[in-house]
């Protein structure tokens, strides 16, 4: 038995930090991680793998240079799938590293096995079936993660079809590649593979792509990847799906229009599932969801006040930079003053070829609330710095509240996207208007720029407006 504050179950980003926000307090933490290796899903199998293969996929493919030097710069020879993962793999190790010597300099102890509760204050680690030990605290923090879920439809034990994680382990590329769901996950890796040259086949049960998004910028991302070759199948489910033994043939989906789509590989991206299954916290009287998400109030405490649940085990918005923010709360609430919530206004970062980000109100939600705005819009390819990366379709879009012109709403789609948002973000938070674009001067040539061209163009529609 061994005593400490906090025992935090999970090393992703969720767990990480918020040992190392208790650990500021003077607290003395514990760390359980059932892997071998640390980090989560955020190192190991989502976050940074994927964004890793997608730089992958766009210096393999030449993709961001075609046309630009008056010669293709792709590779001389065929991509191998050695070729794709390898940058992948480094990255992720390096973050494994950082995350331990991290855990390591703020005296936390870590602990490798599965956690589970033998009562609301009591953590067993278990490895191998044996008990490795067994740790008492006051507090506990569950910050065990998620998993693709897996519709029964899909024979998973074939090495053709494939989750979310799985598709990091493939040992071919694809000849052809069917992507079943076309949410966050599955539009990332449908670009990806599209943009080596992979025919790609992406079938999404809505209407539309990232329903979340502004209605102009979710077309605007479906426009590219058609462009990029990705086939869309929107409105559709796939009614059966036939694997055979032989990998010489193709499987088989049929969707519910009677088309049947014929690929070498599928990846299905169906959503995830809370890691919640072998905890021991339904005795405790502990709520969850219908995919075992873990209900919890503002501060993150769970129905059983001294355990905690942040990150992806709590559902949306199942980000790893809210898992983090989450935590460092969680455990401010646990050991200090606790009177911080999380922020309102979050920034969403979507790595699809090319990357889109938002923050704040789209146009949907502002008509939604009869609340009058102004649109402002700049496009990347007359911008002097999007002429020079050869960034043809690249759009900064705000929104601005029409009476005071403060701002409301900040989408971006094109390289450093995700970058990009930042700027607007920070207007938001402050509460600022257009007056603070009109008198900030930005280096030039820059994207960034971008933010003054639809400041303007913002302010020339209500001039016109108004005359």
């Amino acid at each position: 038995m061994a005593d400490f504050d906090l025992v935090v179950i999970g090393s992703g980003p969720a767990g990480e930090w918020g040992a190392i926000q208790a650990s500021l307090s003077g607290k003395r933490v514990a760390v359980v991680e059932r892997e071998p290796v640390l980090g989560g899903t955020a190192a190991n199998t989502g976050t940074l793998p994927s964004k890793t293969l997608r730089e992958t996929a766009l210096h393999l493919s030449g993709f961001k240079a075609r046309g630009l030097y008056s010669v293709d710069a792709t590779l001389r020879h065929e991509a191998t799938v050695s070729d794709f993962l390898f940058r992948e793999r480094r990255v992720k190790q390096i973050e494994r590293e950082r995350i331990h010597k991290n855990l390591q300099r703020h005296g936390i102890t870590l602990f490798q096995g599965k956690g589970s509760f033998l009562d609301a204050h009591t953590v067993q680690v278990t490895h191998d079936g044996a008990v490795v030990a067994t740790l008492a605290a006051p507090t506990v923090l569950i910050a065990t993660g998620s998993s693709p879920y897996r519709p029964p439809l899909y024979p998973f034990g074939d090495p053709r079809v494939h989750d979310s994680d799985e598709i990091l382990d493939i040992t071919t590329l694809p000849r052809t590649l069917v992507v079943v769901g076309g949410g966050v996950i599955g539009c990332e890796y449908a670009c990806m593979f599209a943009a080596l040259g992979i025919p790609v086949t992406l079938v999404e049960v809505k209407n539309e792509l990232l329903s979340f998004l502004d209605a102009e910028i979710g077309q605007l991302l479906r426009d590219c990847m058609e462009t990029l070759g990705v086939r869309l199948r929107l409105g559709q489910v796939v009614e059966s799906a036939h694997v055979p033994e032989s990998h010489e043939e193709p499987i088989r989906l049929k969707l519910s229009t009677g088309e049947v789509l014929e690929a070498d590989q599928v990846l299905v991206a169906s959503g995830r599932t809370s890691n919640t299954a072998g905890l021991g916290i339904e005795a405790l009287g502990v709520k969850q969801g219908k995919r075992g998400q873990i209900e919890v109030g503002l501060a993150y405490q769970t129905a059983v006040p001294h355990i905690y649940a942040v990150g992806d085990v709590i559902g949306f918005p199942a980000l790893a930079s809210t898992s983090m923010e989450q935590a460092r709360i969680a455990m401010e609430h646990a050991f200090g003053p606790g009177k911080r919530t999380l922020t309102p206004i979050l920034p969403y970062g979507i790595y699809t070829i090319p990357e889109v980000s938002m923050a704040g109100d789209t146009e949907e939600s502002l008509r939604a609330r009869s609340i009058p705005y102004v649109v402002g819009r700049a496009t990347f390819d007359t911008n002097p710095r999007g002429q020079i990366i050869g960034e043809r379709q690249g759009l900064l879009k705000l929104l601005f509240h029409r009476d005071d012109m403060k701002l409301l709403g900040v989408h971006v789609l094109g390289e450093q996207a995700s970058e990009l948002v930042h700027v607007g973000l920070t207007a938001l938070l402050t509460g600022s208007t257009a007056q603070l674009f009109v008198e900030t001067c930005f280096n030039y040539p820059t994207l960034s720029e971008a933010y003054k061209a639809a400041t303007y163009d913002a302010l020339d529609q209500v001039r016109v407006s108004s005359a």
